[in-house]
């Protein structure tokens, strides 16, 4: 058995909504039992959210009961509190599967109908407990908000690269797509309808559900666990990307991009393929052993052709990025292709054995 339930804090959902402001996008903050870790979150959300509160209405959903969680959430009187109580028995699809992915993936479903079907919105920012966002954060998504709409090539927005440490970005300015199976979080699950979501913008037209005008269906296709790996099959991502940063902004910077005085134009498909086409074009292709060492002594931009995932694995260990891979295409991938920073400003392409044909270069 699901019980579920829906209380505001301080202030009904109408009063924390403006009728004349149509919302960019719901925030919700996904909790469970951290109460310490959520009020870290809350308060640096709240930090930048209430100059631009009726564009993105903040919840809160709690998955279980802990008191602590549920105080602290309904202290704040300028969000909106969710609590999902499932006391439904748990069946695991193979032996010594953990059972808290269940959980995860049932609350998640629920958390995302309240919002997406209760509550009418047309997009939702999901936030795991544990982060806290760049100043730029709510200017970064509302400037996506039109391709994301737009464009149906691009299935979600995310403020977070895989492969954004330190070593391997410089340009904070800078937007990407990558293909969906990619947005995968290390510390501890990802992905959309997983934990430690990075910051995402989700508009139903990417996923499993139906629209008609600005309304929306939640079809029944919910798998019941490990949606990072359900999502990255190519029979249900269906070759759409996802808008990413170069830096993150999830963590606050001290950089400060003004996105909505940006021409994101070059984010819409058909432009984007041969924007990203001319620099693979243009970088200088690289051959045999000792990548790291060539890179090195090049001073622009370099390509490197992998042959097969071993050869990739093999290749990304050497710099450092991330070895993934998942039904076929490497984690950041766009059209095969994977691009970090080395060296500051450099950039690296590793190319995949049909990246160029797809990305129409000779």
């Amino acid at each position: 058995m699901t019980v579920t339930k829906l209380s505001c804090a301080g202030k009904g959902l109408e009063k924390i909504t403006d009728k004349e402001q149509v919302p960019v996008a719901a925030v919700v903050v996904m909790a469970c039992n951290r109460a310490d870790y959520l009020e870290k979150t809350v308060k640096s959300i709240l930090k930048y959210q209430r100059s631009v509160a009726s564009k993105y209405p903040l919840f809160v959903s709690q998955d279980g009961e802990d008191p602590d969680v549920k105080s602290k959430a309904l202290s704040y009187n300028q969000l909106t509190y969710m609590q999902h109580l499932d006391y439904e028995r748990v069946h695991t699809e193979r032996p010594g599967e953990l059972i808290a992915y269940y959980k995860i993936a049932r609350h998640y479903k629920w958390a995302l109908d309240q919002l997406f079907s209760k509550h009418n919105f047309d997009r939702v920012i999901i936030l795991e407990d544990d982060m806290e966002i760049a100043a730029d954060f709510f200017d970064y998504f509302e400037a996506a908000a039109t391709i994301l709409d737009n464009d149906k090539s691009i299935m979600a927005v995310s403020s977070w690269n895989d492969n954004g440490q330190k070593q391997f970005v410089q340009d904070p300015c800078n937007l990407s797509e990558i293909i969906v199976t990619l947005i995968h979080k290390m510390r501890f699950t990802v992905l959309i309808f997983s934990l430690d979501l990075a910051g995402c913008c989700l508009n139903l037209h990417g996923m499993n559900y139906l629209q008609s005008g600005r309304k929306h269906i939640l079809l029944v296709y919910w798998k019941i666990t490990y949606w990072d790996d359900w999502l990255r099959l190519k029979e249900n991502h269906k070759g759409r990307q996802f808008i990413r940063p170069e830096v993150c902004r999830t963590y606050n910077f001290g950089e400060h991009v003004d996105w909505k005085s940006m021409n994101l134009s070059y984010l819409m498909e058909d432009q984007y393929v041969t924007h990203f086409a001319d620099m693979v074009k243009n970088a200088r292709p690289i051959h045999g052993t000792d990548a790291v060492l060539k890179v090195s002594n090049i001073a622009g931009d370099v390509r490197i052709l992998y042959k097969d995932q071993e050869d990739f694995e093999r290749i990304a260990r050497q710099f450092g990025i991330f070895e993934e891979w998942k039904d076929g295409v490497p984690r950041t991938a766009y059209k095969g292709v994977v691009v970090f920073r080395y060296q500051t400003r450099k950039r690296v392409f590793l190319v995949g054995p049909e990246s160029l044909q797809q990305l129409g270069i000779e």
